[in-house]
């Protein structure tokens, strides 16, 4: 069966969205060791990316090969190309259609929406988009595994990965690897 990870990119107070970058100061040559961790290792054993509307909007105008720019480093085609050629799944109960290839969207209940994807043909599931959606998989239980990839910046603005829950959730750790800039991979299994 299908595996399903949830990944989350979140300040150390637990938001979504801050508006600089540790590292982004400066062009780096390659793909860091920890990016190459999380996106690379991982290119043959996902097949399919889950995002909400917005995520999945901002994946696809930053990331699409489409929106290559001119004198970027080579390593970051490999990663447009990656996320070009896997499903990737919209959850939108806006969003009406898409022109990003490999690309179809879903509405209803999350969990009705992981399990079909579970039961479908295919490698492991990666839950990529927005915390709204990576707080439902921790509060409803729907992920195997959880990378957080925690950042060095306390911002108490945007949107928030932690919320209200009707019981705990019981992690444990896998793995810890620090990044370049201060920030940290927290790999966790989830407990059932």
């Amino acid at each position: 069966m299908r595996k399903i990870t949830a990944n989350g990119y979140l300040t150390l107070d637990g938001r979504g969205a801050f508006p600089k970058y540790p590292g982004s100061d400066r062009r780096p040559e390659g793909v860091s060791a920890l990016f190459r961790h999380m996106w690379y290792n991982r290119f043959d054993d996902v097949t399919t990316v889950v995002m909400g509307r917005r995520s999945f909007l901002g994946h696809q105008e930053v990331w699409s090969e489409s929106a290559r720019k001119p004198g970027e480093p080579a390593w970051l085609l490999d990663y447009r190309r990656y996320l070009d050629r896997v499903e990737k799944i919209c959850l939108s109960h806006r969003l009406k259609s898409t022109d990003w290839q490999n690309s179809r969207i879903l509405r209803g209940d999350l969990a009705r929406i992981l399990a079909k994807l579970k039961r479908e043909p295919g490698g492991n599931i990666m839950v990529e988009g927005g915390p709204a959606v990576v707080r439902e998989c921790i509060q409803r239980g729907l992920a195997d595994d959880y990378w957080f990839f925690v950042m060095p910046v306390v911002y108490a603005k945007g949107p928030r990965y932690w919320g209200p829950m009707d019981s705990q959730c019981t992690l444990r750790l896998i793995e810890t690897q620090p990044g370049e800039d201060g920030e940290i991979l927290l790999h966790y299994e989830a407990v059932r």
